[in-house]
């Protein structure tokens, strides 16, 4: 399949495979599509040994990064604006958190648990942010994409300088407006039925509505894509190809604990919700006890971004780690980044298998749809 997306980048299909593992990204690459690596959690340490690898697996084929940038760097030395925000977290959310890990007994981390990296505390300042962007353009990536907002205009600057194509999500109209005011290459149109930071439309109705303000530029549909009848679809809709996320979830090369994974093949479409309890901005995951507890009387609400990751990074990574070694309530707690597809997921398979089968079955669609016109 050829469309104006494919050209742009140099890719054989238009398929991109959103992942924070770098095996799944190698795997969508080397079956012709682009993968692109969920970068901002790695410190620039972590993320310049998985280009390194990504780049040693691929042999120069496409391949993609997605950070979350603040289009703003604030002012100011990078350890006192944290603990500043820090600061900011009221006694009464810290309290909710202690009593809930405390009512299903999650333990505090071992002495072997490693150095948590607080990858939200990080990327708001200029070091953290920077540093990353550093690391990604030593890389030969094809694509840069900005996870939450309007990129700086240091990181389009830099990118276009470096041939390096620009894309951005948007989940409503003006959204889009503003990231072509800004300069982007590449839309990709997210609907409420993605995994992750999702607003309310719907896929089937956002992507027509971008491509029509796009400007001539590549839109890519995305959230509820997980089969080839729905890539089909996303292209009838005027999409120049799809964005991926959640199926990838259901890949072996994918890194989500296998505690999550077990979770996600019995769960239904209708098993995730958007919340706030996570991030501080609606995010769709799986519906867990943790989300019980924060609708439940008296739980306080969630604290806006970026102070609700700094309140709950810590728990998440004590749930994760509880869940890990058999912790009842920890797997009562367990939860990630899903969308509504996950009802799909039926068994763990191969990458490279659900992106080829991916791809043949929207071609196969696509020859079905065109025998429909007398």
């Amino acid at each position: 399949m050829r469309t104006s997306f494919t050209d742009l980048v140099g890719v054989t299909h238009p398929l991109v495979g959103f992942n924070r593992s770098p095996g799944v990204v190698a795997a969508v690459t080397n079956a012709g599509g682009l993968g692109v690596l969920a970068a901002t959690a790695y410190t620039p340490e972590e993320l310049d040994a998985q280009l390194t690898w990504i780049d040693e697996q691929v042999g120069g084929k496409p391949y993609g990064v997605d950070l979350l940038v603040p289009e703003k760097f604030a002012a100011g030395d990078p350890d006192s604006l944290v603990a500043s925000l820090r600061a900011q977290i009221p006694r009464e959310h810290i309290d909710f958190v202690h009593r809930l890990l405390d009512k299903y007994d999650i333990p505090p981390l071992g002495s072997n648990a490693g150095t948590y990296n607080d990858d939200v505390a990080a990327s708001i300042n200029p070091d953290g942010a920077a540093a990353l962007l550093d690391v990604v353009f030593d890389h030969p990536i094809a694509l840069i994409a900005n996870a939450l907002g309007t990129p700086p205009p240091q990181m389009v600057e830099r990118a276009k300088a470096s041939g390096i194509v620009v894309a951005s999500l948007v989940g409503q109209p003006k959204h889009a407006v503003r990231q072509l005011a800004c300069g982007v290459d590449v839309l990709i149109a997210q609907g409420t039925e993605a995994g992750g930071h999702t607003g309310t439309i719907a896929t089937m109705v956002l992507t027509p509505e971008i491509v029509d303000l796009a400007e001539g530029r590549p839109v890519l549909a995305a959230g509820g894509i997980g089969s080839g009848r729905q890539m089909a679809a996303a292209l009838a809709l005027g999409a120049a190809g799809v964005w991926c996320g959640s199926v990838w979830l259901s890949s072996r090369e994918d890194i989500t604990p296998p505690e999550v994974k077990r979770k996600f093949l019995v769960a239904t479409s209708s098993d995730t919700l958007r919340s706030k309890t996570r991030t501080g901005k609606p995010a769709r995951q799986l519906r867990s006890a943790w989300h019980d507890e924060w609708e439940a009387a008296g739980a306080p609400a969630p604290l806006p971004m970026p102070l609700q990751p700094m309140l709950v990074n810590e728990a998440w990574n004590r749930i994760d780690a509880a869940a890990a070694a058999g912790n009842e309530g920890a797997e009562m707690l367990e939860s990630f980044f899903i969308g509504q597809v996950v009802g799909s997921f039926a068994e763990l398979r191969p990458a490279e298998t659900i992106a080829r089968e991916l791809v043949a079955d929207c071609e196969q669609r696509l020859r079905e749809t065109a025998a429909l016109i007398a």
